[in-house]
């Protein structure tokens, strides 16, 4: 694990931060058009905003509950759907378990990748969310907050079940409430 200190001043956090050509400001003429009812993932801003979010957040694998909150916060990032991180109290700190893979994210800091773990009636799921615990300042308030990946968990807004981002890797929640298209995709790598 990179202490954030050290990250924050690295020639790689700098350059990957200058990388992006979408930063919010403008809509790119690929980007669909916005219903009243909708956002637009490419108002979002780069760097990422932080948004609280009072909606019924349910996280579910199975008929096992393992995380149920009103106090979610939304990181909005241009190109990609909202990610919802749920605070400690509010997730089943019994059924995951930390693992050794760790990422750095260019905004947030070092990310922390979580398993759930075995029950006695089936095998344990590899990475199905993460926490950043060493946090560049401007994203204190996630630090601890669990990020679970929809592709691997059944996440609900308000009981309606989220979409995963395509490509794998990055874990945003797509709903009908936002408009794109989401980086995630191949060809979409510098969006």
């Amino acid at each position: 694990e990179i202490p954030c200190d050290m990250v924050a001043v690295s020639a790689e956090v700098q350059a990957a931060r200058a990388k992006w050509r979408y930063r919010g400001d403008v809509r790119p003429p690929f980007a669909n058009t916005p219903s009243a009812a909708q956002e637009s993932v490419w108002d979002y801003p780069r760097p990422p905003r932080i948004e609280a979010d009072a909606r019924h957040i349910r996280v579910m694998h199975g008929t096992e509950t393992l995380a149920d909150t009103r106090a979610a916060l939304r990181v909005l990032e241009t190109a990609s759907p909202p990610t919802f991180y749920l605070p400690p109290d509010d997730v089943n700190l019994a059924r995951i378990e930390g693992s050794s893979h760790t990422t750095l994210c260019e905004w947030k800091g070092v990310g922390q990748a979580f398993d759930l773990m075995a029950t006695g009636h089936g095998a344990s799921l590899s990475t199905v969310a993460w926490a950043y615990f060493d946090v560049f300042p401007e994203f204190e308030a996630i630090r601890g907050f669990f990020a679970f990946y929809p592709a691997k968990v059944r996440c609900m807004v308000d009981g309606t079940v989220v979409r995963p981002q395509h490509g794998g890797y990055y874990g945003g929640w797509v709903t009908e409430e936002i408009a794109g298209p989401f980086k995630g995709e191949a060809g979409t790598e510098d969006w």
